[in-house]
């Protein structure tokens, strides 16, 4: 039995004061990426001078170690998924007056271009509102960029590299995703690009992890929905990523993936479903005629998925009480669609809802069944199909509260989607 999707539509509310993060320290690897302070102690008396000389040449030779090490601008990483591919990119703000005189003019076009705009062609979007700034990246200070634009335009994006020959710059791209196995080829020929493919659920955990080890003021990353079962009390809160080990990860995208995490390296995945955000805006677009994501969920939010499911009310006219089932649980998803009558007086808003009630429904299902089986309390959910997508991250909170009897919280992450393509490029800056 599921949720019914009717518990949930009142807006959460952004909590007003958010606490400050206490920073995870990150794994320390071989390469560039750090969290080291600039600035070190001396120590009183005689000694200073010394120390100071001593550490100034450890800082010299640290900076120079970095910049051998570091590889050439522009930093990129790319998650190449089935509906979307996303970007990241790190635009340096430290740029010296000797390095902006040396600087190839293809580089500073593709900066300029990616930087000015927030929108590229019809369908090419800068999530403005996810940029992280001054962030410290193989001893470089600078913004990261969060691009995204949907898969099917990706030739497009290879034109536009190749326009700016960006080959002349980098011979080699991080990417991960289905996609940098798919359009390998498509690089080559296209943009004279060769792929470094990385697998995405390394990239997807490495991602997660960073994000939320240097996202230290403002919104916190991490947050929950406070009161998930009461749609009058129901706010949004901060939620402190600590220790979070063991948690279960669910990647919601085309498709869905679930994976057990115990530690930064010790990971595996426990299943996954083909029903996913791929599945609700194809089935929305056969069902409503609409074309895009962010229009199937516009309906849904109108509509009513209570007329076109069949509840347990339904059937047994109120509670199946021996078993703890209430009335207004889903009892057969678009059940009431036998019924011809019933198909006439549906509108497609109502059909958009109980769609997205349906995916939801049955990711929290199985969710719920792999955090028993794992042992496992805490449940982070992630991807694009949560991006703007209220309605389902508090479908999602209710289900994991209600039928765990309160054992289990749903966490959700700012940066939904964009963490396959945060560990490419840590990937590119600090090989493991």
């Amino acid at each position: 039995m599921a949720l019914n999707g009717h518990q949930r539509d009142v807006e959460a509310t952004d909590e007003d004061e958010t606490p400050t993060k206490q920073l995870r320290s990150m794994k320390e690897k071989p390469g560039c990426l750090t969290n080291e302070p600039n600035n070190e102690t001396t120590t009183a008396g005689g000694s200073a001078s010394s120390d100071r000389r001593t550490s100034n040449s450890t800082a010299r030779r640290r900076n120079d170690s970095l910049k051998k090490s570091r590889p050439p601008f522009p930093w990129f990483g790319m998650d190449i998924g089935g509906t979307l591919v996303k970007l990241v990119y790190f635009e340096p703000k430290d740029i010296t007056a000797e390095e902006e005189q040396e600087e190839v003019e293809n580089l500073k076009s593709i900066r300029r271009y990616l930087t000015s705009n927030t929108a590229y062609g019809k369908t090419g979007i800068r999530d403005v509102h996810l940029e992280l700034q001054d962030l410290t990246l193989c001893g470089r200070t600078g913004n990261l960029h969060f691009i995204r634009f949907p898969t099917h335009d990706l030739p497009a994006f290879l034109q536009m590299g190749r326009n700016k020959h960006f080959s002349s710059l980098h011979t080699t791209l991080c990417a991960t995703g289905g996609g940098a196995y798919k359009f390998e080829t498509d690089f080559r020929l296209m943009a004279d690009l060769q792929l470094q493919k990385l697998d995405e659920l390394d990239c997807l955990i490495r991602g997660v992890l960073y994000i939320d080890s240097v996202v230290s003021s403002g919104p916190s990353e991490c947050y929950y929905f406070e009161n998930p079962t009461d749609p009058e009390h129901c706010v949004q809160r901060p939620y402190t990523l600590e220790n979070p080990y063991p948690l279960l990860l669910v990647n919601i995208g085309s498709g869905v993936s679930i994976l057990a995490v115990y530690s930064e390296t010790v990971y595996k995945r426990v299943t996954g479903t083909s029903l996913g955000g791929g599945t609700f805006l194809g089935l929305c677009c056969l069902l409503t005629g609409c074309s895009t994501f962010e229009e199937a969920l516009e309906m849904a939010s109108q509509g009513e998925s209570t007329r076109v499911d069949k509840l347990v009310r339904d059937i047994y006219g109120g509670d199946y009480e021996r078993f703890g089932l209430p009335g207004w649980a889903v009892a057969s998803s678009f059940g009431n669609m036998m019924s011809k009558e019933k198909r006439e007086s549906v509108s497609k808003e109502d059909l958009a809802r109980a769609t997205l009630v349906t995916i939801t429904n049955n990711i929290g299902s199985i969710t719920r069944m792999c955090a028993l089986n794992e042992n496992i309390e805490r449940v982070v959910f992630v991807g694009n199909f949560l991006r703007v997508n209220t309605l389902s991250m508090k479908l999602l909170a209710y289900a994991m509260d209600y039928w765990s009897k309160g054992q289990l919280k749903a966490l959700f992450l700012q940066h939904e989607g964009y963490f396959g393509a945060v560990g490419a490029l840590l990937e590119l800056l600090n090989p493991s």
